[in-house]
């Protein structure tokens, strides 16, 4: 008898739900941006060697 009351008590309690919540959405938040990145690793590999030989091929004016 104490276990099932010590477990209704453990069933009804709510002080840590709002933690685990917060833990539950980060993870999600966490692995939806690891999707993302695996998903656009080849892309990103193209746009940063564009930007580099843009950036190279770049001259700075000075009018003085």
């Amino acid at each position: 008898m104490k276990f099932i009351r010590m477990f209704s008590r453990f069933r009804t309690e709510e002080t840590g739900a709002v933690t685990v919540d917060w833990v539950v959405l980060t993870a999600a938040i966490c692995a939806l941006v690891g999707i993302a990145m695996a998903g656009l690793r080849g892309n990103m590999t193209s746009i940063g060697q564009r930007v580099q030989d843009h950036l190279s091929s770049a001259t700075i004016t000075t009018t003085f």
